[in-house]
């Protein structure tokens, strides 16, 4: 029998691996010095997962260890224990092993567009070094591409972040994280510095965007009415510990845990 490569277990069992997986992830912070040194648990053996082409909706309040969980599924924070595997793989953290398969999109645009850039150099920055493979006249074709998928005209690539509203700019932001075709993407607070209106648009959009190109998707908010419009399945993390995990239907009509219960009082 001739030897198989370049396929995987998953692919021939018709499952695809996650795009990204935890597994007993823990991670701990410490503060102060001497007799008043403490060390706090952001990260308590969180386990979760994210399926090509799902977007998991990752809540809870502050100091919940939302924002730990983030930097570790983009690579920003080493776990101090567990495991933590990227497209069936472990993770390997270095530039140059995630380029273009991981991307952001911050709550607010500016952090990710340099206002002294064009939108369409800031939108091209990261095929510099995911795409090298492509000339400079490719690359711009595929900005000028992506901007018209997310829904903007391709001239928009000549103007400054400034001359943008806040809705515009965010849609710039979704275009500079899907232009290297990523696998997986992290939305951190994406839509809560924008209004009502525009939010429903760029939760839209995000949710046409990923049917095409099928990323998976760790989208986190305090606003449970966003996760609740974009989400497939949510995950609720309460003092580092990871305490329900639920489809987005079953966690807003029956939440398990008080925490969640409590949670959802505010809708």
């Amino acid at each position: 029998m001739a030897a198989l490569t370049g396929t995987s277990v998953a692919g021939l069992s018709g499952v695809e691996a996650p795009v990204l997986e935890l597994r007993d992830v823990s991670v701990s912070f410490t503060s102060g010095a001497g007799a008043k040194r403490q060390t706090n648990r952001a990260m308590n053996a969180v386990s979760l997962e994210v399926a090509p082409g799902e977007t998991l909706g990752l809540v809870g309040e502050s100091g919940s260890g939302k924002t730990t969980t983030a930097a570790v599924a983009l690579g920003l924070r080493k776990p101090d224990s567990g495991e933590v595997e990227l497209l069936g793989q472990p993770f390997r953290r270095s530039r140059k092993a995630i380029a273009g398969k991981i991307q952001a999109v911050l709550q607010h645009p500016h952090w990710s567009l340099n206002p002294r850039r064009r939108v369409g150099e800031s939108v091209r920055e990261p095929l510099t070094v995911a795409r090298r493979d492509l000339s400079r006249a490719e690359q711009r074709m595929r900005v000028r591409d992506m901007l018209e998928q997310v829904g903007l005209n391709p001239e928009f690539a000549e103007r400054y972040p400034h001359e943008l509203s806040g809705g515009q700019r965010q849609r710039v932001s979704v275009a500079r994280a899907l232009v290297t075709e990523p696998r997986f993407i992290v939305f951190d607070e994406a839509v809560s510095a924008l209004d009502v209106a525009v939010q429903m648009q760029i939760l839209t959009l995000i949710r046409e965007l990923q049917a095409e190109h099928r990323f998976g998707a760790l989208f986190i908010s305090h606003d449970l009415g966003a996760v609740r419009r974009v989400a497939d399945r949510v995950a609720v993390l309460f003092r580092g510990d990871l305490v329900e995990t639920a489809a987005t239907a079953d966690f807003f009509h029956t939440p398990q845990h008080p925490y969640s219960q409590k949670l959802l009082e505010s809708l």
